[in-house]
């Protein structure tokens, strides 16, 4: 795409999209080193808690800008033997497969192969039939089964054991028809049942099993060679055992589920190696950029999953002097959250007899966690949200920032002739129509004569801070004081100031408040 020139204040040659548009960065050099330096701490959290849990055997990595960046592991994958796990032990991760599975639908969405939109009954026709809850329901959508938003009941305890049902099963399941719990559409309800049916519909739409596509269309390209849906093809000399923790303290090995209908719900094996690399390719969708696409499914799709599009609750608690707040609901296939660290939150755990897993990322900051056990239920969620306190200690941890677009930069030029000598026709030029509507030119004149008489002359402006492509602020280094210049531009072609406030600031690091609509950072005080 390009941007064509216009004539007055902000004519300009012909721009590339990346040119007006920008893409986050990081811009700390020191970063990595400060990651890498809390991984030792990171790996005591971790070994800490596989002891605290009891768990036989556990795998976990760090993955940094698109590549594993540590890997390591505790304990025994096979009690029997005494064999010690390592990057290549195979384990199930149960729901975690629920993110592939939406990746699939996603892939042939794209692929206008089927729509979201879809009604259900266009790829299992037994929905045609089925009785739904009230009379004004309308017919399911792909969209509901993907968001958890059908208004199945919550099915953990009965899901886990449907892995191996046959496609004969859910035949006759779906004719007999499926009880709501809630009405469509209305409430989060997490659903196995809903992507079981997802399989279904990957398999339809793809013209072959849910598990074929799947590892030639998502796993071979992204290299998991490591990963399956068959226990059974899985090598006795990686495979990690499953064990249940009696209440006596000994271990009980669990049956391996073999694969069924219900695979795509929660069947696939992996290795912390192939883990890495696929939490490396859901952080490589961000920032949005001008780059090729590397596939196996478009950065925008990937984003797309990572969304939040069903709200499911709100906690707020106080622990250790400090309130903690957390809003959570689902994507498609991911969970999605914010607290009072981070503004997204990534990711999914999953359990099934034998086993217990956790995978998180965090978009903006290019880092993500995961974590695999084979213990029943082991979800190693708390190492993680704690290896993530351990990193935000070390300084690395740190959000891309935006460089200011070029818009910006030309209008706190503007601003700043203005600041130093007001004159009515220049800033009648970069105004949107509202602006002395808002406030006349007099009235603004005025205030900043005020401001300059508080804080004298200013030597400098600094750099714009982009809070996005079309709002930003700079600060001003004055006599007696720093004033904050925070502006947004309208959405016309040439873009023009539609707001704009001057304010006298302790420093050069403070932000203004962003306008009344504008989106606010997550945070949390007493």
């Amino acid at each position: 795409m390009r941007l064509l020139p216009v004539s007055g204040l902000f004519a300009a040659t012909l721009l590339f999209a990346s040119d007006a548009y920008p893409p986050a960065r990081f811009t700390d050099p020191q970063r990595l080193q400060k990651l890498e330096s809390a991984l030792p701490e990171v790996d005591q959290i971790f070994r800490r808690f596989a002891d605290d849990k009891k768990i036989p055997g556990m795998a976990w990595g760090v993955v940094i800008d698109g590549r594993l960046a540590h890997v390591s592991s505790a304990g025994v994958r096979d009690r029997a033997a005494g064999a010690t796990v390592d990057a290549n032990t195979v384990f199930r991760i149960a729901s975690m497969t629920k993110s592939f599975t939406a990746l699939a639908i996603l892939k042939l969405r794209d692929e206008g192969k089927l729509s979201l939109e879809d009604p259900v009954s266009k790829w299992i026709p037994e929905f045609a039939r089925m009785e739904l809850p009230t009379r004004d329901t309308a017919p399911l959508r792909i969209r509901q089964l993907l968001s958890h938003s059908a208004g199945f009941p919550e099915d953990n305890p009965w899901g886990d054991q449907q892995l191996a049902a046959s496609d004969a099963d859910l035949t006759k399941w779906l004719k007999l028809g499926i009880p709501f719990s809630t009405p469509p559409d209305t409430r989060y309800e997490y659903s196995n049942y809903a992507f079981g049916l997802l399989g279904r519909v990957v398999t339809r739409a793809s013209g072959m099993p849910y598990d074929k596509y799947v590892q030639r269309e998502i796993l071979e390209k992204l290299h998991m060679d490591g990963s399956t849906f068959e226990f059974s093809s899985v090598p006795a000399s990686t495979r990690a055992v499953g064990y249940r923790l009696q209440p006596d303290g000994t271990y009980l090995e669990e049956a391996p589920l073999p694969h069924g209908a219900f695979g795509s719900m929660g069947g696939l094996l992996t290795t912390a190696t192939d883990l890495g690399k696929y939490v490396a390719f859901q952080l490589s969708a961000w920032p949005p950029r001008d780059d090729a696409e590397a596939g196996p499914v478009r950065r925008a799709s990937v984003r797309e999953m990572n969304h939040l599009w069903r709200p499911a609750n709100l906690t707020v608690r106080r622990a250790d002097g400090k309130i903690q707040a957390n809003a959570s609901g689902y994507g498609f296939g991911l969970r999605i959250s914010s607290d009072c660290r981070f503004e997204q939150i990534v990711g999914h755990g999953g359990g099934l007899p034998g086993f217990g897993s956790y995978m998180l990322w965090l978009p903006d900051y290019g880092v993500g966690l995961f974590a695999m056990a084979n213990l029943t239920y082991a979800g190693p969620a708390e190492p993680i949200n704690q290896a993530l306190d351990i990193f935000l200690k070390s300084g690395g941890l740190q959000r891309r920032e935006l460089p200011a677009s070029p818009i910006l930069t030309q209008t706190r030029d503007h601003i700043v002739k203005l600041w130093k000598a007001w004159d009515d026709s220049e800033a009648k030029q970069i105004a949107a129509v509202n602006l002395f509507l808002d406030a006349p030119a007099a009235q603004r004149r005025e205030e900043i004569r005020k401001l300059k008489e508080d804080v004298g002359e200013c030597s400098a402006a600094g750099p714009v801070i982009a809070e996005n492509w079309l709002r930003g602020q700079f600060n001003m280094t004055c006599q007696k004081g720093n004033v904050g210049v925070f502006f947004t531009m309208a959405p016309t072609r040439p873009p023009a100031v539609q707001h704009l406030v001057f304010r006298k600031v302790a420093g050069d690091g403070v932000r203004l408040s962003a306008p009344t609509g504008a989106p606010a950072g997550v945070s949390c005080s007493e």
